[in-house]
């Protein structure tokens, strides 16, 4: 569900209408004073550990397994033992944790909609990857990818990748990637694991899963079960508390199979689904029985061969999404299907030289008759090429291009050119200049709500640079990136509810993430983000410019604190805090006018801590967030989570 689909059936609701906590507090306690004694233990504990982030291997950066000593891209990993220790989290939540990333939505009531700012771009300049493979909702508003349909618990690691990616990966990458690679084989032949956890507004949580490895086969089956009675999705100004609370239930499976057919080549196909169904409110400051429900699938096969100097990859993806809202009044249905098939080759053509060059094609549908046309599609096919320099004396460089040709938009090509230098093993320059290219949406174009079909599509051009380096003999980690990003014919909801292209739009920001290690047992990771941005339109034929960026902060700063108090006990604490922020009120006694408001800044604090039992195949967790019950608002006149607590428990056989 995306907010402006809910707003604008939030007037069609109205218009009609108008027409005819003592065990928490305890837990609470005891937890405070367990993480006070174990921070106390650890902080004696003296063992060498560090960080070697340079020496990380990653695949998102280039599509091939590379170092990111070797790449000037700016990526962030989110490994597997992060995720575990998330179990309290959904994925918004956890993604809203990291440097430059803002997931609006993500500490409101579960079942909202959650909108992916990254590096203040809009969610739809973001691309979202299962697995490597695209995947998009061609009838929402910007096409982006609902998070709330993968579960946190299903996922093995996160590849973050910042920045203009058009040339590797097409039309909407503006902003960046975020690559959500998913569980694949156990350990042993059959395996089992899952984790079952209870908290506040009665919410349940159960997982399942069964995986395994053969010779020929490896496998991964998990099912998520998710439900809560949630709270009041819209504010009650009236202080009466008489609003409902708005529920939310999901189920989730997630399956991967991995064939090995040769010794070189193997065929992975896969099957996701999930549903979910809640109650949403008819707006801000307004009470409501909404009622919403969506399911995705998404199947398809991915395969590799493997060559003696590199590797031939074939990748098909389809991906069916149906959201329906449910009034009094009728049904409002958004269907979208959509086609992804893609294959590239790579190649060491030479010690210090590598080849990357593919094709891609895709194909969007809109199912919905009272557009015009009926059920529109648009596809387009992409082939790509790029020359990896690497290690030459310290200095890499990537130059790459691709080359787009849309069904109704024509052909357009798009270019990166991304050199960085390697200063003494541990020190990296880096620097990256790419081009992009991102057609309207079906939604935008044909829709039920504000379409244009005469809008243009939108060009971009990024500039960003800066230093990685991992120093005081690899106990310190230290990021530090600026970044300038132009879109023009920026497409943007106009006064006259109705999409249009305007002028110009102009990001920029710079980001800094200093990390060090204690001792063996403390590790402190700490960031900062600013980010500013303006639009520039035409006004009675002359140019004004302002700030834009709405429920998006300019500053942002985190900083996480991890021990290991004992070989069982792990604590962490995590504060991240939000400068003031402006948003938009479509204010219902005013005809719906948008009045601009003002939104406050704020901070939350998370603590979590779990103890390891039985060999660690045990883990008793608890995660409690917002634990100072911080007010704040992330959308004009919707409630927001206060101090919430989930414990449960986490197991492997």
């Amino acid at each position: 569900m995306y907010q402006l689909d809910r707003f604008y059936i939030s007037i069609s609701f109205i218009f009609l209408e108008a027409v005819t906590k003592k065990l928490f507090i305890n837990m609470k306690k005891l937890f405070f004073v367990v993480a006070a004694v174990s921070i106390s233990s650890a902080l004696s504990a003296q063992k060498d550990s560090s960080f070697k982030t340079l020496e990380d291997v990653v695949i998102t950066a280039t599509k091939f397994p590379k170092k990111q000593s070797e790449t000037g891209k700016v990526l962030t990993v989110i490994s597997r033992q992060q995720l575990e220790r998330s179990s309290g989290k959904d994925l918004s939540q956890l993604l809203n944790e990291q440097t430059g990333i803002i997931i609006n939505g993500a500490t409101s009531n579960p079942g909202k909609d959650k909108s992916v700012f990254l590096r203040g771009a809009k969610s739809e300049y973001t691309v979202i990857l299962i697995d490597g493979v695209p995947v998009t909702d061609p009838s929402g508003v910007g096409g982006a990818f609902d998070l709330r349909l993968l579960p946190i618990d299903q996922i093995e690691r996160i590849e973050i990748l910042k920045g203009s990616q058009s040339t590797l990966y097409g039309s909407d990458a503006i902003a960046g990637v975020i690559n959500i690679i998913t569980k694949k084989a156990g350990a042993k032949k059959i395996g089992t694991n899952g984790m079952l956890s209870y908290g506040s507004m009665h919410t349940v949580k159960a997982t399942a899963s069964v995986n395994g490895a053969t010779s020929v086969l490896d496998y991964n089956i998990g099912y998520t079960y998710f439900n809560t009675k949630g709270i009041s999705e819209a504010t009650d100004k009236t202080g009466n508390g008489n609003f409902d609370k708005d529920g939310y239930k999901q189920n989730a499976v997630n399956i991967n199979l991995g064939i090995k057919a040769t010794s070189k080549l193997k065929i992975s196909p896969y099957l996701r689904t999930a549903d979910y169904k809640g109650n949403y409110d008819a707006d801000a400051f307004t009470d409501g029985n909404g009622k919403y429900e969506s399911d995705f699938l998404n199947t398809g096969v991915n395969t590799q061969y493997q060559l003696a100097k590199g590797s031939i990859s074939a990748m098909y993806g389809y991906s069916k999404t149906n959201r329906v809202f449910k009034t009094g009044f009728g049904d409002f249905d958004y269907k979208g299907r959509f086609n992804n098939a893609e294959v590239f080759f790579n190649y060491d053509l030479h010690k210090h030289l590598q080849l990357l060059t593919g094709i891609n094609y895709q194909q969007l549908k809109m199912l919905d008759t009272n557009a015009v046309p009926k059920n529109p599609a648009v596809n387009f096919v992409s082939p790509y090429v790029s020359l990896y320099l690497r290690n030459l004396q310290g200095f890499n460089l990537e130059l790459g291009g691709r080359y787009n040709s849309h069904s109704k938009y024509g052909n357009t090509f798009t270019y990166s050119f991304n050199p960085s230098y390697l200063l003494n093993k541990n020190t990296k320059l880096f620097f990256n200049y790419s081009t992009g290219f991102k057609a309207p949406t079906l939604s935008q174009l044909y829709g039920q709500w504000g379409s244009n079909a005469n809008l243009k599509p939108e060009k971009s051009n990024s500039v960003e640079g800066g230093i990685q380096a991992d120093l005081a003999k690899d106990k310190l980690s230290l990021r530090v990136v600026a970044f300038n990003r132009t879109i023009k014919d920026a497409i943007t909801y106009g006064q006259g509810f109705s999409y249009i292209n305007q002028d110009k739009q102009h990001d920029k920001g710079f980001e800094i993430e200093p990390s060090f290690i204690v001792n063996n047992k403390i590790t402190v990771r700490t960031s900062y983000a600013f980010v500013d941005g303006e639009i520039t339109t035409k006004n009675s034929g002359k140019d004004t410019t302002y700030y834009n960026l709405i429920r998006r902060p300019k500053h942002s700063f985190g900083i996480n604190i991890a021990i290991q108090a004992t070989d069982k006990l792990f604590i962490s604490t995590n504060l991240k805090t939000f400068s003031k922020r402006k948003d938009l009120f479509y204010n219902p006694a005013n005809f719906y006018a948008a009045e601009e408001v003002s939104l406050k800044a704020y901070a939350l604090w998370d603590v979590y801590a779990e103890y390891a039992a039985y060999k660690k195949k045990l883990i008793v967790f608890a995660d409690a967030k917002n634990i100072t019950n911080s007010k704040f608002t992330e959308v004009y006149g919707y409630n927001t989570l206060g101090f919430t607590i989930n414990t449960g428990i986490r197991f492997k056989l």
